[in-house]
């Protein structure tokens, strides 16, 4: 068996969570200084959840015709991110149309994210082991002032992000860029996700795979701790 001598992290859904729909609204709503009553503000949410118009969030039950090609290609270029997130947004009446541009904005800051409680303590053991760790993730805007707002930045030593590549996981060519940032054979590279399909399939250029549950943080206490297992 193949000794691991380097991580992988997924961003969203596997070291940190975005904050639910409501927060997010709310937050937009204090930005924007646009007033909602509690229980429009509940519906509206909700609404905005089902249409997934909140990144890192739940995906979309149904997506409209003209964002469906988008939606495949979103994490590969910054504007069609934007473009496709406040598209999905807009499919959800709101009292202001600044709210649409300043949900997407909120979504990029670091009070929108919590890290899962074990990401700081793992991402730090493997550290002190002389394990080289990295993110490697499916986004359409620089996630490195989250990680360094939260503490994280420290433990990492490479950030491959699709929207700077023009890529996106499962595209082996990725995770070869990845693996390569952190001076490693894809054999000995475990990728951490909560994506079985776009994570996984790190697997197709040799690397291991660990899936995690893309759970609320408080209920993923220690699910990245079996990576401690892992990595020889």
């Amino acid at each position: 068996m193949t000794t691991i001598k380097g991580v992988l992290f997924d961003f969203s859904g596997t070291l940190l969570r975005i904050e639910p729909a409501d927060a997010w609204l709310r937050a937009a709503l204090r930005a924007t200084g646009v007033a909602m009553g509690e229980a429009e503000l509940a519906r509206r949410a909700a609404e905005l959840e089902r249409a997934g118009a909140l990144p890192g969030g739940s995906s979309p039950v149904a997506l409209p015709d003209g964002l469906a090609g988008l939606w495949e290609i979103r994490d590969r270029d910054a504007a069609q991110h934007r473009a496709l997130y406040t598209g999905l947004a807009r499919q959800v009446p709101l009292p202001a149309e600044e709210l649409y541009d300043a949900l997407y904005e909120r979504h990029m800051t670091a009070a929108a994210w919590q890290p899962y409680p074990d990401a700081a303590e793992v991402l730090a053991e493997l550290r002190r082991r002389g394990v080289p760790t990295g993110v490697l993730s499916n986004i359409g805007w620089d996630l490195r002032p989250v990680l360094r707002a939260h503490g994280l930045d420290r433990y990492l030593d490479s950030c491959v992000l699709s929207f700077e590549h023009g890529l996106q996981k499962p595209d082996p060519r990725l995770f070869a860029v990845a693996c390569r940032e952190l001076g490693l054979d894809p054999s000995t590279v475990l990728m951490v996700g909560d994506d079985r399909t776009a994570d996984g399939g790190a697997t197709a250029l040799g690397c291991a795979y660990l899936p995690v549950d893309h759970l609320p943080v408080e209920r993923r206490p220690k699910g990245l701790r079996p990576v401690l297992d892992l990595v020889g």
